[in-house]
Protein backbone atom coordinates (compact mmCIF):
# COMPACT_ATOMS: atom_id res chain seq x y z
CA UNK A 1 0.00 0.00 0.00
CA UNK A 2 1.09 3.56 -0.74
CA UNK A 3 0.76 6.80 1.19
CA UNK A 4 -0.13 9.62 -1.21
CA UNK A 5 -0.27 13.20 0.06
CA UNK A 6 -2.36 15.60 -1.99
CA UNK A 7 -0.75 19.05 -1.86
CA UNK A 8 -3.95 20.75 -3.01
CA UNK A 9 -5.55 20.07 0.39
CA UNK A 10 -2.63 18.63 2.41
CA UNK A 11 -4.52 15.36 3.03
CA UNK A 12 -2.87 11.92 2.93
CA UNK A 13 -4.68 8.75 1.85
CA UNK A 14 -3.76 5.12 1.26
CA UNK A 15 -3.78 3.56 -2.24
CA UNK A 16 -2.79 0.27 -3.81
CA UNK A 17 0.56 0.05 -5.55
CA UNK A 18 0.30 0.78 -9.28
CA UNK A 19 -2.68 3.12 -8.99
CA UNK A 20 -2.91 5.91 -11.57
CA UNK A 21 -3.09 9.63 -10.88
CA UNK A 22 -6.65 9.48 -12.17
CA UNK A 23 -7.47 6.99 -9.42
CA UNK A 24 -5.88 9.27 -6.85
CA UNK A 25 -7.70 12.34 -8.16
CA UNK A 26 -11.07 10.60 -7.96
CA UNK A 27 -10.39 9.83 -4.29
CA UNK A 28 -9.53 13.46 -3.53
CA UNK A 29 -11.82 15.27 -6.00
CA UNK A 30 -14.54 16.23 -3.53
CA UNK A 31 -12.03 18.07 -1.33
CA UNK A 32 -9.80 19.79 -3.91
CA UNK A 33 -12.25 22.37 -5.33
CA UNK A 34 -10.17 23.62 -8.27
CA UNK A 35 -12.25 26.13 -10.29
CA UNK A 36 -11.40 24.51 -13.64
CA UNK A 37 -11.05 20.90 -14.89
CA UNK A 38 -7.88 19.05 -13.88
CA UNK A 39 -5.65 18.21 -16.85
CA UNK A 40 -2.33 17.06 -15.33
CA UNK A 41 -0.38 16.81 -12.09
CA UNK A 42 2.97 17.20 -10.42
CA UNK A 43 4.44 14.17 -8.65
CA UNK A 44 7.22 15.19 -6.24
CA UNK A 45 7.30 18.49 -8.15
CA UNK A 46 7.81 16.84 -11.57
CA UNK A 47 5.08 17.15 -14.23
CA UNK A 48 3.20 13.95 -15.12
CA UNK A 49 0.14 12.94 -17.10
CA UNK A 50 -2.96 11.72 -15.28
CA UNK A 51 -2.37 8.15 -16.51
CA UNK A 52 0.98 8.03 -14.69
CA UNK A 53 1.13 5.12 -12.22
CA UNK A 54 2.50 5.31 -8.70
CA UNK A 55 4.67 2.62 -7.10
CA UNK A 56 6.11 4.54 -4.14
CA UNK A 57 4.90 7.07 -1.58
CA UNK A 58 4.55 10.41 -3.29
CA UNK A 59 3.37 14.03 -2.98
CA UNK A 60 0.86 14.89 -5.69
CA UNK A 61 -0.50 18.24 -6.82
CA UNK A 62 -3.31 18.37 -9.38
CA UNK A 63 -3.29 21.14 -12.00
CA UNK A 64 -5.78 22.83 -14.28
CA UNK A 65 -4.89 24.63 -17.53
CA UNK A 66 -4.01 27.90 -15.77
CA UNK A 67 -0.75 26.52 -14.40
CA UNK A 68 2.19 26.41 -16.81
CA UNK A 69 2.67 22.66 -17.07
CA UNK A 70 -1.11 22.09 -17.13
CA UNK A 71 -1.53 24.58 -19.97
CA UNK A 72 1.32 23.00 -21.94
CA UNK A 73 -0.20 19.54 -21.42
CA UNK A 74 -3.54 20.77 -22.80
CA UNK A 75 -1.99 22.50 -25.83
CA UNK A 76 0.31 19.56 -26.56
CA UNK A 77 -2.67 17.19 -26.59
CA UNK A 78 -4.63 19.55 -28.83
CA UNK A 79 -1.75 19.59 -31.30
CA UNK A 80 -1.89 15.80 -31.53
CA UNK A 81 -5.62 15.98 -32.28
CA UNK A 82 -4.89 18.54 -35.01
CA UNK A 83 -2.18 16.34 -36.47
CA UNK A 84 -4.39 13.24 -36.49
CA UNK A 85 -7.21 15.20 -38.14
CA UNK A 86 -4.93 16.36 -40.96
CA UNK A 87 -3.79 12.78 -41.56
CA UNK A 88 -7.33 11.40 -41.48
CA UNK A 89 -8.75 14.00 -43.88
CA UNK A 90 -5.70 14.57 -46.08
CA UNK A 91 -3.49 11.44 -46.09
CA UNK A 92 0.05 12.29 -47.11
CA UNK A 93 -0.17 15.90 -45.93
CA UNK A 94 2.48 17.55 -43.76
CA UNK A 95 1.89 19.60 -40.61
CA UNK A 96 4.50 21.83 -38.98
CA UNK A 97 3.54 23.38 -35.63
CA UNK A 98 5.95 26.29 -35.73
CA UNK A 99 5.51 28.89 -32.98
CA UNK A 100 3.13 30.86 -30.79
CA UNK A 101 1.31 33.72 -32.52
CA UNK A 102 -1.80 35.82 -31.91
CA UNK A 103 -2.24 34.04 -28.53
CA UNK A 104 -2.49 30.76 -30.40
CA UNK A 105 -0.10 28.61 -32.45
CA UNK A 106 0.79 29.08 -36.08
CA UNK A 107 0.95 25.89 -38.14
CA UNK A 108 2.34 25.43 -41.63
CA UNK A 109 0.08 22.92 -43.38
CA UNK A 110 1.01 21.38 -46.72
CA UNK A 111 -1.72 19.25 -48.31
CA UNK A 112 -0.74 16.29 -50.42
CA UNK A 113 -0.29 17.23 -54.11
CA UNK A 114 -3.62 18.20 -55.66
CA UNK A 115 -5.58 18.24 -52.37
CA UNK A 116 -7.04 21.09 -50.38
CA UNK A 117 -5.95 23.94 -52.65
CA UNK A 118 -7.94 26.86 -54.01
CA UNK A 119 -7.08 29.53 -56.53
CA UNK A 120 -4.48 31.92 -55.11
CA UNK A 121 -4.31 30.13 -51.76
CA UNK A 122 -2.31 27.23 -50.45
CA UNK A 123 -5.11 26.46 -47.98
CA UNK A 124 -8.81 26.97 -48.66
CA UNK A 125 -11.55 27.72 -46.15
CA UNK A 126 -13.02 24.34 -47.07
CA UNK A 127 -9.75 22.64 -46.10
CA UNK A 128 -9.77 24.30 -42.70
CA UNK A 129 -13.43 23.45 -42.17
CA UNK A 130 -12.88 19.76 -42.95
CA UNK A 131 -9.88 19.53 -40.59
CA UNK A 132 -11.82 21.31 -37.85
CA UNK A 133 -14.79 18.98 -38.32
CA UNK A 134 -12.58 15.91 -37.93
CA UNK A 135 -10.95 17.40 -34.81
CA UNK A 136 -14.37 17.83 -33.25
CA UNK A 137 -15.27 14.22 -34.11
CA UNK A 138 -12.11 13.01 -32.36
CA UNK A 139 -12.98 15.07 -29.28
CA UNK A 140 -16.60 13.87 -29.28
CA UNK A 141 -15.43 10.25 -29.53
CA UNK A 142 -13.18 10.89 -26.51
CA UNK A 143 -10.35 8.99 -28.18
CA UNK A 144 -7.72 7.94 -25.61
CA UNK A 145 -4.08 8.98 -25.84
CA UNK A 146 -1.96 5.88 -25.33
CA UNK A 147 1.63 6.17 -24.10
CA UNK A 148 4.24 3.56 -25.03
CA UNK A 149 7.63 3.37 -23.37
CA UNK A 150 10.25 1.85 -25.63
CA UNK A 151 13.95 1.76 -26.32
CA UNK A 152 15.29 4.51 -28.53
CA UNK A 153 16.06 1.90 -31.19
CA UNK A 154 12.44 0.72 -31.25
CA UNK A 155 11.08 4.29 -31.38
CA UNK A 156 13.45 5.13 -34.24
CA UNK A 157 12.20 2.06 -36.12
CA UNK A 158 8.56 3.08 -35.58
CA UNK A 159 9.11 6.62 -36.84
CA UNK A 160 11.46 5.60 -39.66
CA UNK A 161 8.81 3.25 -41.08
CA UNK A 162 6.40 6.19 -41.20
CA UNK A 163 8.87 8.55 -42.83
CA UNK A 164 9.24 10.88 -39.81
CA UNK A 165 12.86 11.86 -40.39
CA UNK A 166 12.54 14.89 -38.10
CA UNK A 167 11.85 12.58 -35.14
CA UNK A 168 14.43 10.02 -36.25
CA UNK A 169 17.16 12.70 -36.30
CA UNK A 170 16.05 14.02 -32.90
CA UNK A 171 16.07 10.60 -31.23
CA UNK A 172 19.28 9.45 -32.93
CA UNK A 173 21.14 12.42 -31.48
CA UNK A 174 19.36 12.63 -28.12
CA UNK A 175 21.69 10.30 -26.24
CA UNK A 176 18.70 8.70 -24.48
CA UNK A 177 18.22 4.98 -23.84
CA UNK A 178 14.41 4.97 -23.50
CA UNK A 179 11.67 7.35 -24.59
CA UNK A 180 7.88 7.60 -24.69
CA UNK A 181 5.76 7.93 -27.82
CA UNK A 182 2.01 8.26 -28.14
CA UNK A 183 -0.79 6.89 -30.29
CA UNK A 184 -4.21 8.38 -30.97
CA UNK A 185 -6.30 5.84 -32.82
CA UNK A 186 -3.93 4.57 -35.52
CA UNK A 187 -1.80 7.74 -35.55
CA UNK A 188 1.63 7.75 -33.89
CA UNK A 189 3.52 10.82 -32.69
CA UNK A 190 6.21 11.94 -30.25
CA UNK A 191 5.90 14.63 -27.55
CA UNK A 192 8.45 15.54 -24.92
CA UNK A 193 5.87 16.13 -22.21
CA UNK A 194 2.70 14.44 -20.92
CA UNK A 195 -0.72 14.52 -22.60
CA UNK A 196 -4.23 14.50 -21.14
CA UNK A 197 -5.83 11.02 -20.80
CA UNK A 198 -8.20 11.40 -23.75
CA UNK A 199 -9.39 13.86 -26.40
CA UNK A 200 -12.65 14.52 -24.53
CA UNK A 201 -10.67 16.73 -22.10
CA UNK A 202 -10.16 19.24 -24.92
CA UNK A 203 -13.36 21.28 -24.86
CA UNK A 204 -11.98 24.75 -25.66
CA UNK A 205 -10.21 25.36 -28.98
CA UNK A 206 -10.68 26.64 -32.50
CA UNK A 207 -8.96 26.45 -35.87
CA UNK A 208 -8.82 29.10 -38.57
CA UNK A 209 -6.80 30.06 -41.60
CA UNK A 210 -4.04 32.60 -40.96
CA UNK A 211 -1.78 34.03 -43.68
CA UNK A 212 -0.60 30.95 -45.62
CA UNK A 213 -1.19 28.48 -42.79
CA UNK A 214 -3.39 27.58 -39.83
CA UNK A 215 -3.90 29.24 -36.47
CA UNK A 216 -4.69 26.81 -33.65
CA UNK A 217 -6.49 28.77 -30.96
CA UNK A 218 -6.20 27.62 -27.34
CA UNK A 219 -7.71 28.41 -23.91
CA UNK A 220 -7.06 31.65 -22.07
CA UNK A 221 -4.34 31.28 -19.42
CA UNK A 222 -6.49 32.91 -16.74
CA UNK A 223 -9.80 31.28 -17.66
CA UNK A 224 -9.37 27.93 -19.47
CA UNK A 225 -13.13 27.74 -20.16
CA UNK A 226 -12.84 30.43 -22.83
CA UNK A 227 -10.62 30.99 -25.84
CA UNK A 228 -7.67 33.33 -25.53
CA UNK A 229 -8.57 36.58 -27.24
CA UNK A 230 -6.95 36.74 -30.66
CA UNK A 231 -4.50 39.61 -31.22
CA UNK A 232 -3.37 40.07 -34.81
CA UNK A 233 0.43 40.19 -35.12
CA UNK A 234 1.45 40.67 -38.77
CA UNK A 235 4.86 42.18 -37.94
CA UNK A 236 5.67 39.41 -35.47
CA UNK A 237 4.62 36.88 -38.11
CA UNK A 238 7.05 38.44 -40.58
CA UNK A 239 9.76 38.44 -37.90
CA UNK A 240 9.35 34.67 -37.56
CA UNK A 241 9.22 34.29 -41.35
CA UNK A 242 12.52 36.14 -41.67
CA UNK A 243 14.12 33.80 -39.11
CA UNK A 244 12.77 30.82 -41.05
CA UNK A 245 14.45 32.19 -44.18
CA UNK A 246 17.70 32.37 -42.19
CA UNK A 247 17.20 28.74 -41.15
CA UNK A 248 16.85 27.77 -44.80
CA UNK A 249 20.12 29.54 -45.60
CA UNK A 250 21.78 27.43 -42.89
CA UNK A 251 19.86 24.24 -43.83
CA UNK A 252 18.37 23.93 -40.35
CA UNK A 253 14.79 23.39 -39.21
CA UNK A 254 14.95 21.32 -36.03
CA UNK A 255 17.16 20.13 -33.18
CA UNK A 256 18.16 17.03 -35.11
CA UNK A 257 19.56 19.20 -37.93
CA UNK A 258 21.52 21.28 -35.41
CA UNK A 259 22.92 18.17 -33.73
CA UNK A 260 23.89 16.57 -37.05
CA UNK A 261 25.71 19.78 -38.07
CA UNK A 262 27.54 19.85 -34.72
CA UNK A 263 28.57 16.21 -35.14
CA UNK A 264 29.97 17.04 -38.58
CA UNK A 265 32.13 19.76 -37.01
CA UNK A 266 30.15 22.73 -38.33
CA UNK A 267 29.44 24.46 -35.00
CA UNK A 268 31.87 27.31 -35.69
CA UNK A 269 30.32 27.92 -39.10
CA UNK A 270 26.79 28.00 -37.63
CA UNK A 271 27.87 30.56 -35.06
CA UNK A 272 29.64 32.72 -37.65
CA UNK A 273 26.73 32.71 -40.10
CA UNK A 274 24.17 33.40 -37.34
CA UNK A 275 26.23 36.34 -36.10
CA UNK A 276 26.69 37.63 -39.65
CA UNK A 277 22.95 37.51 -40.35
CA UNK A 278 22.24 39.42 -37.14
CA UNK A 279 24.89 42.04 -37.94
CA UNK A 280 23.44 42.42 -41.43
CA UNK A 281 20.03 43.13 -39.90
CA UNK A 282 21.51 45.70 -37.47
CA UNK A 283 23.25 47.43 -40.39
CA UNK A 284 19.94 47.57 -42.30
CA UNK A 285 18.20 49.15 -39.31
CA UNK A 286 21.02 51.69 -38.81
CA UNK A 287 20.96 52.66 -42.49
CA UNK A 288 17.18 53.15 -42.37
CA UNK A 289 17.54 55.40 -39.30
CA UNK A 290 20.26 57.36 -41.13
CA UNK A 291 18.04 57.75 -44.18
CA UNK A 292 15.15 59.05 -42.07
CA UNK A 293 17.50 61.29 -40.05
CA UNK A 294 18.57 63.12 -43.22
CA UNK A 295 15.17 63.58 -44.83
CA UNK A 296 14.00 67.18 -45.15
CA UNK A 297 10.63 66.79 -43.48
CA UNK A 298 10.30 65.33 -39.96
CA UNK A 299 13.84 63.94 -39.59
CA UNK A 300 14.13 61.14 -37.03
CA UNK A 301 15.85 62.33 -33.84
CA UNK A 302 14.62 59.73 -31.32
CA UNK A 303 15.20 55.95 -31.44
CA UNK A 304 13.10 53.90 -29.02
CA UNK A 305 14.16 50.32 -28.24
CA UNK A 306 12.14 47.84 -26.20
CA UNK A 307 11.70 44.12 -25.71
CA UNK A 308 10.89 41.57 -23.01
CA UNK A 309 13.26 40.36 -20.31
CA UNK A 310 16.55 38.82 -21.51
CA UNK A 311 15.91 39.65 -25.14
CA UNK A 312 19.35 41.27 -25.46
CA UNK A 313 18.13 44.87 -25.66
CA UNK A 314 21.24 46.34 -24.04
CA UNK A 315 23.75 44.63 -26.34
CA UNK A 316 21.57 45.34 -29.36
CA UNK A 317 21.54 49.02 -28.38
CA UNK A 318 25.35 49.08 -28.17
CA UNK A 319 25.79 47.32 -31.51
CA UNK A 320 23.26 49.62 -33.17
CA UNK A 321 25.13 52.64 -31.77
CA UNK A 322 28.33 51.39 -33.44
CA UNK A 323 26.58 51.08 -36.79
CA UNK A 324 25.02 54.53 -36.40
CA UNK A 325 28.49 55.94 -35.79
CA UNK A 326 29.61 54.19 -38.98
CA UNK A 327 26.79 56.03 -40.76
CA UNK A 328 28.12 59.37 -39.48
CA UNK A 329 25.56 59.89 -36.74
CA UNK A 330 26.33 60.51 -33.07
CA UNK A 331 24.08 58.35 -30.88
CA UNK A 332 23.45 59.46 -27.30
CA UNK A 333 21.83 56.94 -24.95
CA UNK A 334 19.22 58.38 -22.63
CA UNK A 335 18.31 56.24 -19.61
CA UNK A 336 14.74 56.04 -18.34
CA UNK A 337 16.18 54.65 -15.09
CA UNK A 338 17.24 58.16 -14.08
CA UNK A 339 13.59 59.22 -14.17
CA UNK A 340 12.39 56.62 -11.68
CA UNK A 341 10.18 58.07 -8.97
CA UNK A 342 11.58 57.94 -5.46
CA UNK A 343 11.30 54.42 -4.08
CA UNK A 344 8.72 55.43 -1.48
CA UNK A 345 6.44 56.50 -4.37
CA UNK A 346 6.91 53.27 -6.35
CA UNK A 347 3.67 51.31 -7.02
CA UNK A 348 3.32 47.97 -5.25
CA UNK A 349 2.11 44.53 -6.22
CA UNK A 350 -0.81 42.89 -4.35
CA UNK A 351 1.70 41.01 -2.18
CA UNK A 352 3.32 44.27 -1.06
CA UNK A 353 6.49 44.01 -3.19
CA UNK A 354 7.51 46.99 -5.31
CA UNK A 355 6.16 46.82 -8.86
CA UNK A 356 9.27 48.07 -10.66
CA UNK A 357 7.83 47.15 -14.09
CA UNK A 358 4.85 49.51 -13.76
CA UNK A 359 4.89 52.56 -16.06
CA UNK A 360 4.16 54.67 -12.98
CA UNK A 361 7.68 53.93 -11.68
CA UNK A 362 8.84 56.43 -14.32
CA UNK A 363 8.06 60.15 -14.07
CA UNK A 364 7.30 60.12 -17.78
CA UNK A 365 5.94 63.68 -17.96
CA UNK A 366 9.31 65.06 -16.82
CA UNK A 367 11.18 62.70 -19.16
CA UNK A 368 9.09 63.79 -22.12
CA UNK A 369 9.56 67.48 -21.27
CA UNK A 370 13.34 67.00 -21.26
CA UNK A 371 13.25 65.11 -24.55
CA UNK A 372 11.21 67.86 -26.22
CA UNK A 373 13.55 70.57 -24.99
CA UNK A 374 16.63 68.63 -26.09
CA UNK A 375 15.17 68.09 -29.55
CA UNK A 376 14.50 71.84 -29.76
CA UNK A 377 18.20 72.53 -29.19
CA UNK A 378 18.09 73.50 -25.51
CA UNK A 379 20.66 72.55 -22.90
CA UNK A 380 18.89 70.50 -20.23
CA UNK A 381 19.95 69.45 -16.75
CA UNK A 382 19.03 65.77 -16.37
CA UNK A 383 18.70 63.80 -13.14
CA UNK A 384 20.66 60.77 -11.94
CA UNK A 385 18.95 58.04 -9.92
CA UNK A 386 20.70 56.82 -6.79
CA UNK A 387 19.76 53.15 -6.48
CA UNK A 388 21.33 52.95 -3.02
CA UNK A 389 19.18 55.69 -1.49
CA UNK A 390 16.24 55.08 -3.83
CA UNK A 391 16.05 58.77 -4.73
CA UNK A 392 16.46 60.89 -7.85
CA UNK A 393 19.32 63.40 -7.57
CA UNK A 394 20.31 66.56 -9.45
CA UNK A 395 24.11 66.64 -9.73
CA UNK A 396 24.59 69.27 -12.43
CA UNK A 397 24.64 66.83 -15.37
CA UNK A 398 23.67 68.75 -18.53
CA UNK A 399 22.99 67.59 -22.09
CA UNK A 400 22.73 69.44 -25.40
CA UNK A 401 22.23 67.75 -28.74
CA UNK A 402 24.47 68.51 -31.71
CA UNK A 403 23.27 68.64 -35.30
CA UNK A 404 24.38 65.05 -35.91
CA UNK A 405 23.01 63.61 -32.64
CA UNK A 406 20.29 60.98 -32.44
CA UNK A 407 18.83 60.13 -29.03
CA UNK A 408 18.43 56.46 -28.07
CA UNK A 409 16.09 55.32 -25.31
CA UNK A 410 16.17 51.65 -24.32
CA UNK A 411 13.80 50.16 -21.78
CA UNK A 412 10.67 48.08 -21.23
CA UNK A 413 8.41 51.16 -21.59
CA UNK A 414 10.13 52.70 -24.61
CA UNK A 415 7.19 52.03 -26.97
CA UNK A 416 4.50 52.94 -24.44
CA UNK A 417 2.71 56.00 -25.88
CA UNK A 418 2.64 57.64 -22.43
CA UNK A 419 6.40 58.05 -22.55
CA UNK A 420 6.49 60.21 -25.69
CA UNK A 421 2.86 61.15 -26.41
CA UNK A 422 3.66 64.83 -27.18
CA UNK A 423 6.44 63.91 -29.62
CA UNK A 424 5.36 63.38 -33.22
CA UNK A 425 5.57 59.78 -34.38
CA UNK A 426 7.29 60.93 -37.57
CA UNK A 427 10.48 61.89 -35.66
CA UNK A 428 10.57 58.58 -33.73
CA UNK A 429 11.97 55.26 -34.88
CA UNK A 430 10.69 52.33 -32.84
CA UNK A 431 12.50 49.00 -32.50
CA UNK A 432 11.25 45.80 -30.85
CA UNK A 433 13.84 43.20 -29.83
CA UNK A 434 13.06 39.64 -28.77
CA UNK A 435 14.48 36.12 -28.92
CA UNK A 436 12.01 34.34 -31.19
CA UNK A 437 13.17 30.76 -31.53
CA UNK A 438 12.44 29.30 -34.96
CA UNK A 439 14.28 26.01 -34.42
CA UNK A 440 11.90 23.26 -33.26
CA UNK A 441 12.62 19.93 -31.60
CA UNK A 442 10.74 18.30 -34.47
CA UNK A 443 7.78 19.10 -36.74
CA UNK A 444 5.24 18.97 -33.89
CA UNK A 445 7.32 20.07 -30.87
CA UNK A 446 8.05 23.77 -31.02
CA UNK A 447 10.25 25.53 -28.48
CA UNK A 448 8.31 28.15 -26.46
CA UNK A 449 9.88 31.55 -27.07
CA UNK A 450 9.86 32.31 -23.35
CA UNK A 451 12.01 29.24 -22.63
CA UNK A 452 14.90 30.81 -24.54
CA UNK A 453 14.72 34.00 -22.51
CA UNK A 454 14.21 32.18 -19.20
CA UNK A 455 17.36 30.13 -19.75
CA UNK A 456 19.28 33.29 -20.60
CA UNK A 457 18.00 35.01 -17.47
CA UNK A 458 18.78 32.05 -15.19
CA UNK A 459 22.37 31.95 -16.45
CA UNK A 460 22.90 35.74 -16.25
CA UNK A 461 21.38 36.04 -12.76
CA UNK A 462 23.52 33.17 -11.51
CA UNK A 463 26.74 34.46 -13.08
CA UNK A 464 26.18 37.91 -11.58
CA UNK A 465 25.47 36.42 -8.17
CA UNK A 466 22.13 38.21 -8.18
CA UNK A 467 19.76 35.25 -7.86
CA UNK A 468 19.85 31.47 -7.73
CA UNK A 469 18.05 29.47 -10.41
CA UNK A 470 15.28 28.75 -7.92
CA UNK A 471 14.80 32.47 -7.22
CA UNK A 472 14.83 33.40 -10.91
CA UNK A 473 12.23 30.74 -11.71
CA UNK A 474 10.05 31.84 -8.79
CA UNK A 475 10.04 35.42 -10.13
CA UNK A 476 9.39 34.44 -13.74
CA UNK A 477 5.59 34.51 -13.60
CA UNK A 478 5.60 38.10 -12.34
CA UNK A 479 8.06 38.97 -15.12
CA UNK A 480 5.78 37.42 -17.73
CA UNK A 481 2.69 39.13 -16.32
CA UNK A 482 4.49 42.48 -16.55
CA UNK A 483 5.49 41.77 -20.16
CA UNK A 484 1.88 40.96 -21.05
CA UNK A 485 0.78 44.26 -19.55
CA UNK A 486 3.55 46.70 -20.41
CA UNK A 487 5.47 45.41 -23.46
CA UNK A 488 3.53 43.09 -25.76
CA UNK A 489 0.56 45.45 -26.37
CA UNK A 490 2.92 47.85 -28.17
CA UNK A 491 5.23 45.51 -30.09
CA UNK A 492 3.25 45.76 -33.32
CA UNK A 493 3.77 49.55 -33.38
CA UNK A 494 7.49 49.04 -34.02
CA UNK A 495 9.11 50.26 -37.25
CA UNK A 496 11.62 47.41 -37.07
CA UNK A 497 11.81 44.09 -35.26
CA UNK A 498 15.03 42.31 -34.41
CA UNK A 499 15.31 38.64 -33.51
CA UNK A 500 18.19 38.07 -31.10
CA UNK A 501 17.99 34.25 -31.02
CA UNK A 502 20.79 32.17 -32.54
CA UNK A 503 20.13 28.81 -34.22
CA UNK A 504 22.84 27.12 -32.18
CA UNK A 505 22.01 28.99 -28.97
CA UNK A 506 20.57 26.08 -26.97
CA UNK A 507 23.65 23.97 -27.66
CA UNK A 508 25.79 26.74 -26.15
CA UNK A 509 23.41 27.48 -23.28
CA UNK A 510 23.32 23.81 -22.30
CA UNK A 511 26.86 23.84 -20.91
CA UNK A 512 26.06 26.85 -18.72
CA UNK A 513 22.54 25.86 -17.73
CA UNK A 514 23.04 22.22 -16.70
CA UNK A 515 24.94 22.80 -13.46
CA UNK A 516 22.77 25.79 -12.54
CA UNK A 517 19.46 23.97 -13.08
CA UNK A 518 20.79 20.92 -11.22
CA UNK A 519 21.15 23.12 -8.12
CA UNK A 520 17.37 23.57 -7.76
CA UNK A 521 16.21 21.38 -4.84
CA UNK A 522 13.69 18.65 -5.63
CA UNK A 523 11.53 19.63 -2.66
CA UNK A 524 10.64 23.11 -3.93
CA UNK A 525 7.89 24.12 -6.40
CA UNK A 526 10.46 25.57 -8.83
CA UNK A 527 11.93 22.11 -9.39
CA UNK A 528 9.17 21.28 -11.91
CA UNK A 529 10.31 24.08 -14.22
CA UNK A 530 14.00 23.32 -13.70
CA UNK A 531 13.34 19.64 -14.47
CA UNK A 532 11.40 20.53 -17.64
CA UNK A 533 14.12 22.90 -18.88
CA UNK A 534 16.83 20.35 -18.14
CA UNK A 535 14.95 17.64 -20.03
CA UNK A 536 14.39 19.94 -22.99
CA UNK A 537 17.92 21.33 -23.25
CA UNK A 538 19.38 17.81 -23.25
CA UNK A 539 17.96 17.34 -26.75
CA UNK A 540 20.81 19.57 -27.97
CA UNK A 541 24.42 18.43 -28.15
CA UNK A 542 26.63 20.77 -26.06
CA UNK A 543 28.88 23.33 -27.77
CA UNK A 544 31.56 25.45 -26.09
CA UNK A 545 31.04 29.22 -26.14
CA UNK A 546 34.69 29.85 -27.12
CA UNK A 547 33.64 30.66 -30.71
CA UNK A 548 31.01 33.21 -29.63
CA UNK A 549 32.35 36.70 -30.49
CA UNK A 550 32.86 39.18 -27.61
CA UNK A 551 30.27 41.52 -29.17
CA UNK A 552 27.61 38.79 -29.48
CA UNK A 553 24.25 39.27 -27.80
CA UNK A 554 24.83 35.89 -26.14
CA UNK A 555 27.78 37.36 -24.25
CA UNK A 556 25.32 39.49 -22.29
CA UNK A 557 24.19 36.26 -20.64
CA UNK A 558 27.08 33.79 -20.63
CA UNK A 559 29.75 36.42 -19.87
CA UNK A 560 32.87 37.51 -21.71
CA UNK A 561 31.38 40.53 -23.49
CA UNK A 562 33.62 43.34 -24.66
CA UNK A 563 30.82 45.80 -23.87
CA UNK A 564 30.47 47.42 -20.46
CA UNK A 565 27.02 47.03 -18.89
Amino acid sequence: MLQIRCKNNNVTKTFTEGCSLLDVYQAFADDIHLPYPVVSAKVNNASQGLKFRLYQNRDVEFLDAREGSGHRCYVRSLCFVLYKATQDVFPGSKLFIEHSLCRGYYCNFKPAPGAGRSEGRLISDETVASIKKRMQEIVDLDMPFRRTESTIEEAIRVFSERGFQDKVKLLETSGQVYCDYYTLGDTVDYYYGPLVPSAGYLKVWDLERYEDGLLLRVPDWNNPLRLAEKVDQPKTFEMFAEKTRWDIIMRLSNAGDVNKAIKRGHASELIQVSEALQEKKIVEIAEEIDRRFHREQDPVRLVLITGPSSSGKTTFCKRLSIQLLACGLRPVSFSTDDYFVNRTDTPKLPNGDYDFDNIETVEYALLEDHLLRLMQGERVEVPEYNFVTGKREWNGKRLKLQSDTVLIIEGIHALNPLLTQKIADAVKYKIYVSALTSISLDDHNWIPVRDNRLLRRIIRDYNKGAYTAQETISQWKNVCDAEDRWIFPYQETADAMFNSALNIEFAVLRIHAEIILASVPKNCPEYAEAHRLMKFIHFFLPVSDKEIPPTSIMREFVGGSSFKY
